[in-house]
């Protein structure tokens, strides 16, 4: 069958194709090739143009459209994060299966997570227009049927838990979404400051021993020597899988699945975030000469993949805003790690605002100052892993960066490899 008459079935007819799809054997490969790569593209190729070619309408600048290589990496990156996204979705399904009395089938959760999000793929030729776009949401929410409709046939579970099924799964994939589209933009954003990132990183501190090529082990502390790391602990985590794959144990196929997922997105390494507690008293109580007036802490994600965060936001009552947020990546360090790994760093200035992206003292930091009266933001990674922000509105930038230099950034960067797994 077709992706086009795939596709068109599974919307048009999904009481009748969810049958099919389930006596379907398909390789995860061949899925994901044939199928989500394409469809995810969509949504990837109409936002490029919507926001490259075309341009966005914002209120008193008119059409904005972003340059030309910021919307290429931020299609990609986003692209990439969307398949593993989908994959987590996969293995949430697989792992809830038999609490809503299914059956676990990584195979068949794979097909449930791909062809429910059928129309929101479809739906994404409307980013082209943004006043499209809610014509776009209620595709996705259509995705949410396909997914309710899909559950029973092809994880067994009895239809009067499917509602509850399908709702404990689109919890999920809304953080899941949320998580891809923060990390998305945090890339493009490093992307647009620096072209020579990785190129220059591998090129001048990827330096290789003199073993031959077939053997060659990079300088481990390099940005290929840790990537090297990581390939053999995946291949070890993908081993692991198909043993468990052969002797039929569905549980050992997931706690390895997870496994390779936590070492991908940690870097190579797997951590729990620290706790709530831990954070809470690194907030203070006034910072750029201002007031807490509200706070929050929360720890969430899914195993494996947890982050914790510590917000606050001061005022002076009047005209002075900022907002204090400290996190805590934990299994998404990795993603946060790379850009340090990789030197990313640049300038770029226009009439509304300046922006520069560098590492300082050993650590990378952000910065961005408004020309306008706008927002001011400074934010710096501690430990390759901790994420220090401040924003806001009728401070400056030298007192935010002053403001954020007087946190206990010592206290986190003793806290770099707290919760590590092996």
């Amino acid at each position: 069958m077709t992706l086009v008459e795939r596709a068109k079935n599974i919307c048009l007819s999904p009481n009748t194709e969810w049958p099919v799809i389930a006596d379907e054997h398909t390789s995860s490969g061949a899925l994901f090739s044939g199928y989500v790569v394409p469809l995810a593209a969509i949504g990837v190729v109409a936002g490029f143009i919507g926001g490259s070619i075309i341009g966005r309408p914002v209120p008193f600048l008119g059409m904005v459209r972003t340059p030309i290589f910021l919307g290429l990496v931020a299609g990609i990156v986003t692209l990439v994060l969307s398949l593993i996204g989908v994959f987590v979705i996969a293995l949430i399904i697989n792992v809830l299966a038999p609490t809503f009395g299914g059956q676990q089938d990584m195979s068949q959760a794979l097909k449930v997570a791909v062809y429910s999000y059928t129309p929101a793929w479809i739906a994404g030729a409307l980013r082209i227009l943004p006043l499209l776009g809610l014509l776009a949401l209620l595709a996705a929410f259509y995705g949410l049927y396909l997914l309710y409709l899909g559950l029973p046939r092809l994880m067994k579970c009895p239809k009067d838990r499917a509602v509850a099924y399908t709702a404990v799964v689109v919890v999920c994939a809304i953080f899941i979404g949320i998580v891809i589209a923060g990390t998305g933009a945090l890339f493009a954003g490093a992307a647009a400051l620096g072209t020579s990132a990785v190129a220059s990183a591998v090129g001048t501190s990827g330096s290789r021993s003199s073993a031959p090529a077939a053997t060659v082990e990079y300088d481990k502390n390099s940005p290929m020597g840790r990537l090297q790391e990581i390939g053999r602990k995946l291949e070890a985590s993908n081993k692991k899988m198909e043993a468990a794959e052969k002797s039929g144990d569905t549980a050992g196929q997931t706690a390895a699945a997870f496994e390779g997922i936590g070492t991908l997105l940690g870097g190579g390494r797997r951590f729990d975030p620290v706790s709530i507690d831990e954070l809470k008293p690194l907030v203070p109580d006034s910072f750029a000469g201002l007031k807490k007036t509200s706070s929050n802490v929360e720890k969430s994600g899914i195993a494996g993949l947890m982050v914790s965060k510590a917000e606050a936001t001061y005022t002076d009552g009047a005209d002075k805003h900022v907002t204090l947020e400290m996190s805590d990546t934990g299994g998404m360090s990795g993603l946060v790690a790379l850009a340090g790994w990789a030197s990313i760093q640049g300038e770029r200035e226009d009439d509304n605002a300046s922006e520069r992206t560098a590492k300082v003292n050993g650590r990378l930091v952000h910065e961005k100052r408004s020309k306008v009266g706008g927002t001011n933001e400074y934010g710096v990674v501690v430990g390759d892993r901790f994420v220090v922000n401040a924003s806001g509105r009728g401070v400056s930038l030298n007192d935010l960066q002053s403001a954020v230099g007087g946190l206990d950034l010592a206290k986190l960067e003793s806290m770099k490899d707290q919760g590590a797994q092996k």
